[in-house]
């Protein structure tokens, strides 16, 4: 067992990973006792002392914040004095699609409930229902239509060259879609070709990103996708393990998986066989100790081999030097789908499900101010306004004021660019970016300088501090936002500007890369604004 496994094993069922328990596991491992100290304090899911018998998270960030923040105090003091509860505020939970949401006990319920149905619930040992993210099964993108056909795409494929599967995804024009837009085929012609060992495939479901829930969804509904098309990877890269790293508030993902990879070692899809007769491929299901920083592949690599979750300076990159070294094949959970999508149904099946001249089908995150949040499957190339009319439309008669196509990491966009095209390249243009295709929207009537202050206080909580700019400059970025937002008497536009800069060239990854945007381009992008005025000029 991994070492942070064991431990997430040991506060399930002590309630906390006390100082006793850590010496215990330091003297049984021959771990220095300081390494575990380190991994206690950085992990946001392990707690030193247990606290109450329960635990009511409240999530704070981007949609639920919007769309219930002045309820999710109430809830909180209304439970302030049941000694039975322990009320927390943390980052996003994954279900914006229920905004504002919850978790009790560490496994997701969806919408803020009220004070009386938490103690039901306690009373009565019984469970509130979270409602699905949108879709029902089978989805648009699942080539079976029923669990006995599935992997009959990789029984077939296995027999041909791993040359011919590249050449597939090549030409249907791949390109990852957990955000980095890197196209599949090179990545895995890449992890192929270069040298040494061991060889991995991980599946990145670690999805944490404000307004993103995707993955959720094709975790919940279609793990067996997500299972072949790691197994066509191994096939491709040689590899005999396979990880799929899965954020710890997943609770319902996590059993959707488990029973998946059961029943595909019972039809020998995996074991030691798989790829072929001696060609062993086996899954492994890890559970994140949390923390959003983990969704960047070199720190999710060192929470693997047992460290803080800190990124890697690259080069050298995981295609070459990945887990324990050895070249390593990482995509995120909607491309390994994909891909068993295409090669089920050939490349130009997926380029003609585009629309014009995009390819393939996208599934999105929509939350915030429309009618029906949910995840949905569109056209590559569709507009926004397709995606907005998909969910109802707006919600309580509001107009579309902004809206972030991609995720808290890109900027907001104003209503005018409502028909541009949901493409990378499109959307890049337009200045901001597709992302993992997590719209949120912003309607009439909100106060956009908190949203965007939102975001940026969501990097800043995440930072995992490795970096003394992306630490240090994101506090100061949302203290002056926040300050000058409170106080309506600072332009604090050129400065904040000139911190952004200053991130973007001195952080190791993305998250300080991007921690103060939400902010700065909204300076620029809507002028007029008037709650974003309070942080450019002088009151009177």
């Amino acid at each position: 067992m991994r070492l942070l496994s064991e431990l997430e094993a040991i506060q399930s069922e002590a309630g906390a990973l006390s100082d006793e328990a850590l010496q215990e596991v330091a003297t049984r491992r021959g771990v220095p006792l300081y390494q575990l100290e380190g991994l206690r304090s950085f992990y946001p899911v392990f707690r030193e002392v247990a606290g109450a018998a329960h635990r009511l998270q409240i999530c704070r960030d981007g949609p639920c914040r919007m769309q219930g923040e002045a309820k999710a105090k109430a809830l909180a003091q209304a439970l302030d004095d049941d000694s039975r509860i322990d009320v927390e505020y943390v980052s996003c939970l994954g279900q914006c699609d229920c905004a504002p949401a919850v978790a009790f006990d560490d496994e997701q319920f969806g919408a803020l409930p009220e004070a009386s149905d938490i103690t039901a619930l306690i009373e009565q040992n019984g469970a509130l229902h979270r409602p699905k993210a949108g879709l029902s099964a089978p989805l648009p993108t699942d080539p079976y239509p029923s669990s006995a056909t599935h992997y009959a795409t990789s029984r077939t494929w296995l027999e041909r060259p791993a040359e011919q599967i590249i050449d597939a995804l090549e030409q249907s024009g791949l390109q990852g879609l957990g955000g980095a837009a890197f196209p599949t085929a090179r990545k895995w012609a890449f992890t192929r070709a270069a040298e040494g060992g061991p060889r991995s495939v991980i599946c990145n479901a670690d999805e944490s990103e404000p307004g993103t829930f995707k993955d959720r969804l094709l975790l919940e509904q279609a793990p067996h996708l997500i299972i072949e098309g790691m197994l066509m990877g191994a096939a491709v890269v040689n590899a005999d393990t396979g990880i799929i790293y899965l954020r710890h508030e997943y609770e319902s993902a996590r059993q959707a998986l488990t029973t998946a990879l059961e029943h595909a070692r019972a039809q020998g899809v995996l074991g030691a066989d798989a790829r072929g007769p001696g060609l062993a491929f086996d899954i492994e299901l890890f559970i994140s100790p949390g923390g959003y920083i983990l969704g960047e592949e070199t720190a999710l690599l060192e929470a693997l081999e047992d460290r803080r979750g800190e990124p890697r300076h690259k080069p050298p990159f995981p295609v070459t030097a990945g887990l324990n070294g050895g070249p390593t094949l990482i995509n995120n959970v909607e491309t390994l789908a994909a891909v068993t999508t295409i090669l089920a149904h050939g490349p130009q099946w997926w380029q003609d499900q585009g629309r014009g001249d995009y390819a393939g089908l996208k599934y999105f995150s929509v939350s915030g101010d429309v009618a029906q949040p949910q995840v949905i499957c569109l056209p590559w190339g569709s507009p926004v306004a397709d995606a907005i009319d998909a969910c109802g439309g707006m919600a309580d008669e509001r107009d579309l004021l902004a809206f972030s196509p991609g995720g808290a990491s890109t900027p907001f966009l104003p209503a005018t660019a409502v028909d541009t095209p949901m493409a990378f390249e499109t959307l890049r243009e337009a200045g901001s970016g597709l992302g993992t295709g997590a719209l949120f929207v912003v309607g009439s009537g909100r106060n956009l300088a908190d949203v965007v202050i939102t975001q940026a206080r969501f990097f800043r909580n995440e930072s995992c501090g490795k970096c003394v700019p992306c630490r240090s400059g994101s506090t100061k970025g949302v203290a002056m936002a926040s300050d000058a937002l409170q106080k309506g008497a600072s332009d604090i536009a050129e400065p904040l500007n000139a911190l952004h800069q200053t991130l973007m060239r001195t952080s190791i990854c993305g998250l300080g890369q991007v921690a103060l945007l939400p902010i700065v381009d909204a300076l620029k992008t809507f002028p007029d604004e008037p709650s974003l005025q309070a942080l450019q000029k002088e009151s009177p």
